[in-house]
């Protein structure tokens, strides 16, 4: 029965059933946790013959020995692997260590303080410096600009990616505004995919813009779909080549969720001038990236074909905790009005909105009988959710039968304080 069509009296009654089982599940000490998107151990374990794969074998195809000093740009074969899965040239694509935030913090840093082009074009000789971030989102993104002191403005999130029409007129309006914080494939954490016409906008975003603007195009799900038939993504790259703007794009991946989460291979893709002056602003930092697991990923993951079929072995692992966070909350909060939530086709999210007001309530309620849920607000600028509504989920990490647990809470939670703030209302 929806919400609003309950008598007084069917809500009261509802309330105090809810209440016992709420009770019921305190007296059992639950320690349950759907904070974070990690990959589970099962996951990380299809991976395993990484150690060892290289059997001594250190010399790149060009004969490199990866055990020693230098290359910044990363291994010749490493660049050509991972710009398949950024859509760029291997020229375009630059390979570092095993984080893809290091990566997106390092040139957020250096257009901020020393500029892409120069000390003459650096942001931070702006008196305010903007970015556009759509909402919900990823919580380290608005982390990144919070620390640089970079002010953040939301957008909204369609299912089609960022409101275009409402980031224009941003750009076009505000001259402060640098950039746009993206995860267009499987967005975190509402699962959208961009559609072609709004990654062909956002590849024309830096005409429009002022100068130095930069499209940040975190690609971090761009081979986690959950199957075959999922939504594809255009490539932004292709389309920035027609317009011009490949030097207004940096595109970002990695293989953190593909094989080892805290060793894996982060990737970066730009033009080759913007590679160009981010190297000579690495050089200072690194005398090189860690070639030796850059080398084993290649020898492990190959090619496109077998990296898409590594990952299908993943999608079988995910796909039982989606369908049990998906089916749970049609069959428990179905018609009720009580949240609304996606039903994404690739990544490690689900996000769900509660009736208005009660998000902190809810993640509140959990938390009390031994259910940690990401905190109310994380997906907004300075975790500030101006409608207390949007909270997400992570079904990756736990086992499967904890992640039904940890569901079967987060309903309850959701039933107890939507009934409450309708009777109090």
């Amino acid at each position: 029965m929806h919400i609003e069509q309950a008598t007084t009296a069917e809500l009261r009654a509802q309330l105090a059933d809810l209440h016992e089982q709420y009770d019921a599940l305190a007296a059992k000490q639950l320690n349950l946790d759907l904070t974070r998107g990690k990959p589970s151990a099962a996951q990380v374990a299809l991976s395993d013959t990484l150690d060892g794969v290289l059997e001594g074998q250190y010399r790149a195809a060009d004969g490199t020995d990866a055990r020693n000093y230098g290359g910044l740009d990363g291994l010749p074969e490493a660049r050509a692997l991972f710009a398949e899965v950024l859509g760029t040239a291997p020229e375009e694509t630059l390979v570092g260590g095993n984080s893809s935030l290091t990566l997106m913090y390092q040139v957020m840093d250096f257009a901020l303080r020393e500029g892409l082009r120069g000390a003459e074009s650096a942001w931070g000789n702006n008196a305010e410096v903007k970015f556009l971030c759509p909402v919900p989102g990823y919580d380290r993104h608005f982390s990144v600009c919070e620390y640089l002191g970079i002010e953040m403005i939301p957008v909204r999130l369609l299912e089609s990616g960022p409101d275009m029409d409402q980031v224009e007129a941003l750009v076009a309006a505000d001259p402060s505004i640098k950039g746009i914080w993206c995860v267009p494939r499987f967005s975190n954490p509402t699962g959208c995919v961009y559609s072609d016409d709004t990654v062909k906008r956002m590849a024309q975003l830096p005409q429009q813009a002022s100068p130095h603007f930069i499209v940040m195009w975190d690609n971090a799900y761009a081979v986690h779909a959950l199957h075959s038939g999922a939504p594809a993504l255009a490539n932004i790259s292709s389309y920035a080549r027609d317009f011009g703007t490949m030097d207004g794009i940096f595109q970002f991946g990695s293989t953190s969720k593909i094989t080892f989460a805290g060793a894996g291979v982060a990737f970066a893709g730009s033009s080759e001038r913007n590679l160009a002056t981010f190297k000579a602003h690495l050089a200072f930092q690194t005398i090189g990236p860690d070639k030796v697991n850059q080398l084993r990923h290649v020898r492990f993951l190959q090619d496109a074909k077998n990296l898409q079929a590594h990952m299908s072995r993943h999608a079988a692992l995910l796909q039982p905790r989606f369908d049990a966070v998906l089916s749970t909350l049609e069959q428990a909060l179905g018609g009720t009005g009580m949240g609304s939530w996606t039903a994404p086709q690739g990544g490690y999210f689900v996000s769900f909105d509660s009736r208005p007001g009660l998000a902190s309530t809810i993640v509140d309620l959990a938390g009390k009988v031994g259910v940690k849920l990401t905190p109310a607000g994380a997906t907004f600028p300075h975790g500030n959710d101006p409608e207390d509504s949007n909270i997400r989920l992570s079904p990756s990490f736990p086992a499967l039968e904890d992640v039904q647990a940890s569901v079967d809470v987060f309903v309850l939670c959701v039933k107890i304080a939507s009934i409450k703030q309708r009777l109090d209302g």
